[in-house]
């Protein structure tokens, strides 16, 4: 019998895509696109779940701050999403490999039917050897609805994609370089805690209780993705997104970042 291919999620964060003056990162999207398709030709089944649709539309329309109307948010994420499926096509297409776009709400994983045609369009897609490239369908995923349409971010979405289609690993790329004990950007005596084989109420607590950008809209959320990939007996490793290429190191078993799961 053929060995089984290693199935890998990657997730990428605005924050590793948008340059800090609001442009869009295409170093990183060209070594995304680099390490991802070295990796494909490897034999590696690669996924790739990305933000940044909102991010790039601002940046395309020439916009400074997000809007507050959602149907502008709505319509700056449509432009953004096409945008940022243009850069990584071509990025991919230089190294050779070919990419397809999926769009997701909650409900589409929900429901049984639903979620059993995206996951056979993706083991068709990884099949074929095109890597897909995953995003929440922000123009029409909206708390208004009568239904639960949102993800609570991307976190919780790759974890998802990840558990689902039973990969062997998720890496996480992020504007944090580990998980610490205490907030690094607060404390100068925190730790990097570079393996965590069971989630305690402490690793919890560190998180919830640091600053705004490391605490709730961050670490928090990538807590609760690894924990969701731990319940599943899957491993999750988060690590900085600075340079994409690290993901070369974390499928190598380098101790990169922090890993979660045994």
């Amino acid at each position: 019998m053929a060995e089984k291919k290693k199935r890998i999620v990657v997730k990428v964060g605005t924050s590793s895509l948008i340059l800090p003056n609001g442009q869009t990162n295409l170093q990183t999207i060209d070594g995304l696109a680099f390490t991802l398709a070295t990796l494909n030709h490897q034999g590696y089944e690669m996924v790739l779940v990305s933000s940044g649709a909102m991010g790039v539309g601002l940046a395309a329309q020439g916009l400074k701050k997000r809007p507050k109307p959602i149907a502008q948010q709505q319509a700056l994420a449509a432009i953004g999403q096409t945008e940022l499926m243009r850069i990584y096509s071509q990025r991919f297409l230089d190294y050779q490999t070919r990419v397809g776009q999926l769009l997701l709400t909650r409900d589409v994983l929900h429901f049984p039917v639903s979620r059993q045609h995206v996951l056979n369009t993706i083991s068709t897609l990884l099949a074929d050897g095109v890597v897909p490239i995953i995003n929440e369908n922000d123009p029409v995923s909206v708390d208004e609805l009568d239904h639960h349409t949102t993800f609570s971010d991307n976190d919780e979405l790759s974890a998802l994609v990840a558990t689902h289609i039973d990969a062997n690993l998720l890496i996480v790329l992020s504007d944090i370089d580990a998980f610490y004990n205490k907030d690094p950007h607060k404390y100068a005596d925190a730790q990097p805690i570079h393996h965590v084989k069971k989630m305690t109420p402490e690793l919890k607590a560190a998180a919830s209780g640091s600053s705004t950008r490391f605490g709730t809209g961050g670490m928090v959320t990538k807590l609760h993705a690894a924990a969701t990939v731990m319940d599943n007996h899957q491993q999750m490793v988060l690590c900085s997104g600075a340079d994409p290429r690290i993901i070369f190191k974390v499928v190598r078993g380098d101790e990169i970042g922090t890993k979660f799961g045994k």
